[in-house]
């Protein structure tokens, strides 16, 4: 089992290739008593070509006053180290100065890279930085610090098919990682079980979307710190959720990430980077060198061990997978996989981990869940199709009901991975199913906008047209695979997102929580409520049996209706859903041949129809015709055995 610490002898004893491994206990930041030593790594930049590392620190509460200046000093190189340690170890009690100097507190600093005596980069983040201050500046804490009480020994994982993932930004969604923390109530009450954090490491500007960052190993401070992504992530497990990090190893910020902007300044070869850069979205990692494939392996092994953190999505996929199952993300995917073994929350009582990998590889998802070890992959196969149907005047055909069953079709998406490499038996793997993600404006845009009150202003959603939103919520949390909602879409969240540049990734879009409350988000919220109620407490719903009614459908009218199916327990029938779909603005009526003999109550809505008013079909046995009536843009779930508790 991983220790409460990192622990990079794990790294190393498991890491492949024989190469020399990270160990964080020489890299970053370590406080005793009074006393810091900082540690850098930095291959080729040797004292004995005239190079000189310098480190400047400030105690946090003198940072503003012009007359306390900084103290500097200069880190030792280890000539004999084959990373290239630069190391500093500094008393600060006995450091003459004014100010905090020596006292409690946190303590910011920064490097700088000098040769000859003269300034080759004037400052640069420390890339192993544990924590963050403002800008470019890392910090740390000298005083008594009291392990964090993790209560979280008895969470365990929830398996994969029970996943509801909700994505969001947590400056936008509430601020901070205390303000998640505060609305886990209302993620709960959406039958939500696995909160999927974009970036949270520490980036350039004041906002952005995380997906330039210059630092991998230390929560950003403004959003709440170490200390509160550990609250976050112990009371999210304290209700059985799971938290994963949206991690970005593909590329960085060219122009403030330490690997880039110091090899850049000197011209030595680059131990990380790609030279020349080809990744379109920031400075590209090259996974074929040694220390990019350790350090990403590093700070993994960092988040689950002193965050407990149960996975991660791995940004851009395409930008460091060719296809290679052996190489670069492929082998990021296995020794992070090797790393979650024998962590209690992750072990699975049918011999695999638990662990959550998502991959964001959206040209060769089955590849990804075929041949790489992850347990997920997102594809926009659902969220194009539907973004296709509503703008071409909301036509309903076979191919969407077909995009709700990843396994459908001659080149199907795998359903388990072999993990005989990692010495396991095989783990169930599936596609996440989507209707929106940061990527694009919300779903609720492309059905229509408000009206411009000015010029060029910035337009949003026509959110009176939010019961057109109604079918496609039923159809994605019926669907097969994991879904996943992002942000907002469950009250008609109706932000226009930009196609691309820095107003797509810096423009904070803060949530109207007022559309909970009103005539539009209201009955919305109601309904995503609902469906993640019944997708958990169902497991029709959430199995891996889907069949689409192709005949007795009729999408041309807007009428889909599908099947879902999980067996019985020893001595109990099947449990059978039928889930019909109504994309049209008149009410539509299906006949359907019951799959089994019983009675079949209708769910969706029982909630709120008077005591005694159930919606019941009996079928005397096996092929007897069900007439489903379903309300305009709508739908309807008739389940067998009747539920009792639902």
């Amino acid at each position: 089992m991983l220790s409460s610490r990192p622990n990079p002898e794990a790294i190393q004893d498991r890491a492949r290739g024989g190469v020399v491994a990270i160990d964080l206990r020489e890299v970053g930041a370590h406080v005793s008593g009074k006393a810091v030593r900082l540690g850098l790594y930095l291959p080729g930049i040797r004292a004995a070509d005239g190079f000189d590392v310098r480190a400047r620190i400030i105690h946090a509460a003198d940072q503003f006053v012009p007359e306390i200046p900084p103290v500097e000093r200069a880190l030792t190189f280890d000539a004999a180290h084959p990373l290239g340690l630069w190391a500093l170890t500094l008393d600060l009690s006995a450091v003459t100065g004014s100010g905090h100097l020596g006292a409690d507190g946190q303590y910011l600093y920064r490097f700088s890279l000098w040769r000859d005596g003269r300034t080759v980069t004037p400052v640069f983040l420390d890339p192993f930085a544990r924590e963050n201050g403002p800008g470019l500046l890392a910090a740390f804490t000298v005083g008594a610090v009291t392990p964090f009480p993790w209560t979280d020994v008895a969470y365990r994982t929830p398996p994969l098919d029970e996943l509801i993932v909700y994505e969001l930004n947590v400056a936008q969604f509430c601020g901070s990682f205390d303000g998640v923390a505060a609305r886990l109530d209302y993620l709960e009450g959406l039958g939500v079980n696995c909160i999927e954090l974009m970036p949270v490491t520490p980036v350039k500007h004041e906002f952005d979307w995380g997906y330039g960052p210059i630092g991998y190993f230390a929560p950003e401070d403004g959003l709440g710190g170490p200390e509160g992504l550990k609250r976050l992530v112990d009371a999210a497990h304290a209700r059985g959720m799971a938290l994963i990090l949206d991690v970005v190893y593909g590329h960085a910020d060219g122009a403030a990430f330490a690997y880039a902007r110091v090899y850049d300044d000197t011209g030595i070869p680059n131990p990380m980077m790609q030279t020349p850069n080809r990744d379109r979205y920031g400075r590209g990692f090259d996974h074929t060198l040694d220390l990019t494939r350790q350090y990403c392996l590093a700070a993994n092994a960092h988040w689950l061990d002193e965050y407990h953190v149960d996975g991660f999505r791995y940004d851009n996929v395409p930008g460091f997978y060719d296809g290679d199952p052996r190489q670069k993300y492929g082998t990021l995917a296995f020794d992070t996989y090797l790393l979650s073994r024998g962590v209690d929350r992750f072990e699975d009582p049918g011999g695999f981990s638990r662990i959550l990998q998502i991959a964001e590889d959206l040209d060769h998802p089955k590849d990804i869940l075929r041949n790489t070890f992850s347990s997920g992959s997102w594809q926009d196969g659902l969220l194009s199709k539907v973004r296709q149907m509503v703008t071409g005047g909301n036509v309903v055909d076979d191919a969407f009901a077909h995009q709700l069953d990843p396994s459908f079709g001659g080149d199907p998406y795998p359903d388990t991975k072999d993990a005989s490499a990692a010495g396991d038996r095989p783990f169930p793997v599936a596609p996440l199913q989507y209707l929106n993600s940061h990527d694009h404006s919300w779903l609720i845009t492309s059905f229509g906008l408000e009206p411009a009150l000015v010029a060029d202003d910035i337009r949003f959603g026509d959110r009176s047209l939010f019961f057109k939103l109604q079918p496609y919520a039923i159809a994605l949390l019926t669907s097969k695979g994991v879904p996943m909602l992002w942000e907002g879409e469950e009250f008609a969240e109706n932000y226009v997102v930009a196609g691309g540049g820095a107003i797509r990734i810096s423009f904070l879009r803060g949530m109207h929580w007022e559309y909970f409350y009103d005539e539009n988000g209201a009955p919305l919220v109601r309904l995503y409520r609902r469906l993640g109620q019944l997708r958990r407490a169902l497991p029709s719903l959430r199995s891996r049996d889907f069949f689409y009614y192709a005949a007795e459908s009729r999408p041309g009218e807007g009428l889909v209706a599908l099947r879902r199916r999980a067996p019985g327990v020893v001595g109990s029938p099947d449990q059978v859903a039928l889930v019909v779909l109504n994309f049209s603005d008149a009410a539509r009526s299906v006949q359907l041949p019951a799959p089994a003999a019983g009675t079949y109550r209708e769910v969706l809505d029982r909630l709120y129809r008077p005591a005694g008013t159930e919606r019941e079909l009996t079928a005397a046995e096996a092929g007897n015709t069900l007439t489903i009536d379903v309300p305009s843009n709508y739908g309807q779930i008739y389940v067998t055995p009747p539920p009792t508790r639902v």
